[in-house]
């Protein structure tokens, strides 16, 4: 059987559409005030932004249309083995597709050759799927946020060890 989708590492071209997505999902669960990633100044360079030293950005593509992304980087302000995972977000019709399990493979996969030892990542209450999907994929919540990410609009925090 074949997938649905393809993941692949992000491409110039991606940038517009994954900007989008995440001014488009976002929104859907009130994460686009302060302190939220939606304004971060990469959210419309992103394939600049992950070209970074240890750093991985991937698209999730069906029928040639970018759904959705989800990345990689150090950890601002943490530790040297600590990265974040970020800006993984799906548009509803990669949901319930397999798509968000495979991209957190992905993401794993490039924070282990990073040389990452743990993952970290914030999130919001009210997104129950996504923290399902972060419980699944092995992450425990935390008591307070690590690093300094500016994101003080999250309200969740988990962490994995790779």
């Amino acid at each position: 059987m074949s997938t649905p989708f393809h993941i692949r590492p992000i491409e110039a071209r991606d940038d517009a559409a994954v900007a989008a997505i995440i001014r488009r999902v976002m929104p859907e669960f009130g994460a686009d005030g302060p302190g939220f990633a939606i304004h971060d100044p990469e959210v419309d360079a992103m394939h600049a932004a992950y070209r970074q030293p240890r750093c991985a950005y991937f698209v999730v593509e069906r029928d040639g249309a970018v759904l959705g992304g989800g990345g990689v980087a150090p950890l601002e302000g943490g530790e040297a083995d600590v990265c974040e995972l970020r800006k993984m977000y799906f548009l509803p019709e990669a949901r319930g597709i397999g798509a968000g399990s495979a991209m957190m493979q992905r993401c794993l996969d490039a924070a282990r050759a990073h040389g990452f030892r743990r993952c970290y990542l914030e999130t919001l209450t009210g997104m129950d799927a996504a923290q399902a999907l972060y419980r699944r994929s092995g992450f425990t919540p935390l008591c307070s946020a690590m690093g300094g990410t500016g994101h003080h609009g999250c309200d969740r925090y988990f962490i994995r060890e790779l």
